[in-house]
């Protein structure tokens, strides 16, 4: 018997005797969805991720994104974002006509975007690049984030959320503002993506 026929008989007589692993349980939530989810829960998970929560209706979106903005602070959105969701002042359009750079983008302190749905069991936000949400690269330089999630695209759960999303797009899951701790806890936000996080719930 060569030297790794003896280590794998060694290792199959010393496993020999171990139970089978126990059942993985699949009894979490599998609920279909059949209509908007809880807005309420949303608006109160997100706001425990330390993000804003902010309520409009479609004819005051731009208004209250507008008063989200820093005077003097330059907005970048992508080019299908809806019109009237655009904020007033200085806005550059990424891909008009070609996408900036990354040094370009982290010159620009505020990003506006849409997304794809959100999540009310865990405050989370989705974007797969669909409409108005543009490319990952986008949501993730600027130190800001403002992001527009309607009532019609919150579901109540992750597995309700799998049920809808298309797992070949880039999906991104956004809960709260970018953040780490190191191992004696101290947080420290803006590591990874916005350090600031506005959520805007259309009705």
């Amino acid at each position: 018997m060569n030297a790794r026929a003896e280590i794998l008989s060694r290792i199959r007589h010393a496993i020999g005797d171990t139970p089978a692993s126990p059942p993985v349980p699949r009894d979490y939530h599998r609920d279909a969805v059949t209509g908007p989810g809880d807005v309420e829960l949303f608006a109160h998970t997100v706001d425990d991720y330390r993000a804003q929560v902010h309520r409009a209706d479609e004819s005051t979106v731009a208004e209250i994104v507008t008063g989200l903005i820093a005077e003097g602070a330059r907005a970048v959105v992508p080019p299908d974002l809806p019109q009237s969701w655009r904020p007033r002042g200085d806005v550059v359009v990424d891909g008009a006509p070609t996408a900036l750079t990354t040094l370009e983008l982290d010159a620009l302190d505020v990003v506006v975007t849409g997304c794809t749905l959100g999540i009310a069991a865990t405050g989370t936000i989705v974007l797969d690049g669909g409409p108005g949400q543009g490319r990952r690269a986008l949501t993730l330089v600027p130190d800001h984030h403002i992001c527009i999630v309607r009532t019609d695209q919150i579901v109540d759960t992750v597995p309700q959320a799998f049920q809808t999303l298309d797992p070949a797009k880039p999906l991104t899951f956004i809960s709260g503002p970018s953040a780490t701790s190191d191992i004696e806890l101290n947080r420290v936000e803006g590591v990874h993506g916005p350090r600031v996080l506005d959520v805007v719930i259309v009705r």
